[in-house]
């Protein structure tokens, strides 16, 4: 699974926004994705993902939400 694909299951789980750090937790405490360093994810990454993919993920109040 890519990490933008986890970001997506774990809002659309949550039905909800959730900020960076809480999607950053989220994904390394059910390790839907793992770096490749094995380091965990962070909440930086996660916004930086999102960042690259504005037809998918809106920033609204410092929460991520999904737009699909």
């Amino acid at each position: 699974m890519k990490i933008e694909e986890a970001i997506v299951y774990v809002i659309a789980k949550r039905n909800g926004g959730m900020t960076t750090d809480q999607i950053a937790e989220a994904i390394n405490r059910s390790s839907i994705y793992v770096r490749k360093d094995h380091q965990p994810v962070t909440g930086k990454q996660v916004y930086a993902v999102v960042s690259r993919f504005p037809a998918i993920f809106t920033k609204e109040g410092g929460r991520i939400m999904l737009l699909i």
